[in-house]
């Protein structure tokens, strides 16, 4: 799992190489605990102490803390592979024959991940997290994306022109925010909303 999964910490080395590869023991350990993270952090968010994701990962606390030594940088391997994922699925709908239909139907699926896996929600937010470069150059290419769609709706006058890939982002990310923190109003009632506000006026 992740896009530096064989790679302790998924960093170079202090002098800018490539570390050396990990055992293989290693690389099952630290594969484990990315599996108990992504379980943990689905349930609990980011919040979790780490050693509750090292017990459920059947490994001591010092060896996750040699694999990640924050649980940011935990976070941001998980993280890396959630974006590259909602990149990937937002660039297959880039050629769809219905523009108004990708792009709504893409922020849908983005709130589907925020209702299932709660750390993507702070994630898109920025909040309480600070991410290294190569993070911030996922969500970049994750907002990009999205913008493609964006723009393909707004040719076919399905999205206010005044609109942006950011201000999408933000607006899909508070929705799954404010879903999480009431059990009165579900995620996709709160989409449904916010899709109303970037339509044109008067459209259907």
């Amino acid at each position: 799992m992740g896009l530096n999964a064989n790679l302790p910490g998924g960093c170079d080395g202090p002098d800018g190489t490539a570390p050396r590869p990990m055992r293989a023991d290693a690389q099952r350990n630290r594969a484990r605990i990315l599996d108990a993270a992504e379980v943990v952090f689905a349930a609990e968010g980011i919040e979790v102490p780490v050693d509750v994701i090292a017990e459920k990962a059947g490994v001591g606390v010092g060896t996750l803390y040699r694999h990640f030594p924050t649980k940011e940088k935990l976070c941001e391997s998980i993280l890396l592979d959630r974006f590259a994922a909602l990149t990937l699925d937002a660039r297959a709908l880039a050629g769809a024959e219905d523009p108004a239909s990708a792009f709504f139907g893409f922020l849908e699926h983005i709130v589907a991940e925020g209702a299932a896996k709660r750390d993507l929600i702070a994630a898109v937010m920025g909040a309480g997290v600070e991410f290294d470069l190569e993070v911030a150059g996922v969500k970049d290419e994750l907002r990009d994306a999205v913008g493609v769609l964006l723009q393909r709706a707004q040719a076919v006058g399905a999205v206010r022109p005044d609109v942006t890939a950011a201000m999408v982002v933000s607006l899909v990310g508070a929705t799954c925010q404010a879903a999480a923190h009431t059990d009165v109003t579900p995620a996709c009632d709160l989409l449904g909303i916010v899709c109303d506000g970037l339509r044109p006026q008067g459209a259907a």
